[in-house]
């Protein structure tokens, strides 16, 4: 059963918890090598957060992890150093220095990120609503990776990407776009993202969707499980409201379903 997420009852803790990830984002971006379709800037679901997973620092690495359920951003490197900064009441730009000192503690040199960068409104931090949230992620998180698993072609990292705080997966057809130069990696694969919004402004309220690049003849008109539809204005995609899935006992395998059905019809299309 997945939690309630009426975006309007916790805009200031998503808002808080968004301006984080992007912080985590931004050092990951500076401290790792550059990843075909941005996959360098992206946190994964763990257990206890959102982490950058482990990245080299001279002769060891280091993982940074926001933790939704303790409200912590943690420090931990290879060597069993470990350390945690308490979320609430930070701006992005004053947790961003407090995170540079604590990797200065550690004798790991931060990112060269100039502080202009950063917001400093200081979001209102509820521990329930983030608690929610992140019940949810993990619920989502547990269907996207066996969903992933049924791709016998390459596949991305089912991740969040900081900038639109979307949880994304994508499948490549393996075909290239024609008439796109091949070695152009950000537009040259054929491919189909799923992922999840907590809202944004063009859908004000927590949502699955499934997208196709390019989009093929006839997309909109592929059928839907119930409760789905197709969404036309701004971007082209299925749409699967969170709240169908909300209190509904069989929440991860309506998920699945939806998944499956958009993928099949859609790969159909494209071939």
């Amino acid at each position: 059963m997945y939690p309630e997420l009426e975006l309007s009852d916790w805009r200031s803790t998503r808002d808080a918890l968004h301006d984080y990830a992007r912080v985590l984002g931004a050092v990951r971006r500076e401290m790792n090598r550059p990843r075909k379709h941005w996959w360098h800037i992206t946190l994964e679901v763990t257990a206890r957060g959102l982490t950058t997973t482990p990245i080299m620092a001279g002769d060891r690495t280091v993982e940074l992890v926001l933790n939704p359920l303790d409200q912590q951003l943690e420090l931990a490197t290879s060597r069993g150093e470990r350390s945690s900064i308490d979320l609430a009441g930070f701006s992005q730009q004053s947790l961003a220095q407090a995170l540079f000192d604590a990797l200065r503690t550690l004798n790991i040199e931060p990112p060269g990120l100039p502080a202009t960068q950063w917001q400093d409104a200081v979001h209102y931090f509820d521990r329930d609503a983030s608690t929610r949230y992140w019940n949810a992620m993990a619920q989502i998180d547990g269907v996207f990776r066996p969903f992933k698993g049924e791709f016998r072609e390459e596949r991305s990292p089912v991740q969040l990407f900081p900038h639109h705080f979307d949880l994304s997966l994508n499948w490549f057809s393996g075909r290239l776009v024609p008439g796109v130069d091949p070695n152009d990696e950000e537009s040259a694969d054929e491919q189909m993202n799923f992922g999840f919004v907590t809202g944004d402004s063009g859908i004000p309220e927590a949502y699955i969707y499934a997208t196709a690049y390019p989009e093929p003849q006839g997309l909109v008109d592929v059928p839907l499980t119930e409760g789905a539809y197709w969404h036309t204005e701004g971007f082209t995609g299925a749409i699967l409201p969170y709240s169908e899935l909300a209190d509904e006992e069989e929440a991860s395998e309506r998920l699945l379903q939806f998944l499956r059905t958009v993928r099949l019809g859609v790969a159909d299309l494209m071939r």
